[in-house]
C-alpha cells in the first residue's frame, strides 16, 4: 500500500472522525465505531460517506 504512514496517522472517519485502520486484505480503510469500510483504490484512501461500504 502506497499511503505514507504520516498520512496514515492523520486519517479519521469522515463521519464520526473516529479512528480507522486497515482491513487485512489492504484494500480499505475500517471505522469499527461507524461500521464502514472506506475504499482504496490506485492507492488513494476514498473517505467520502456516500461511497463506503457497510461493514
Amino acid at each position: 500500500m502506497a499511503i505514507s504512514k504520516e498520512l496514515f496517522e492523520i486519517l479519521r472517519c469522515p463521519k464520526c472522525k473516529g479512528p480507522i485502520e486497515l482491513n487485512p486484505d489492504k484494500t480499505g480503510l475500517v471505522c469499527e465505531s461507524c461500521r464502514l469500510v472506506y475504499e482504496i483504490r490506485d492507492d488513494i484512501p476514498i473517505m467520502l460517506i456516500e461511497e463506503a461500504k457497510e461493514l
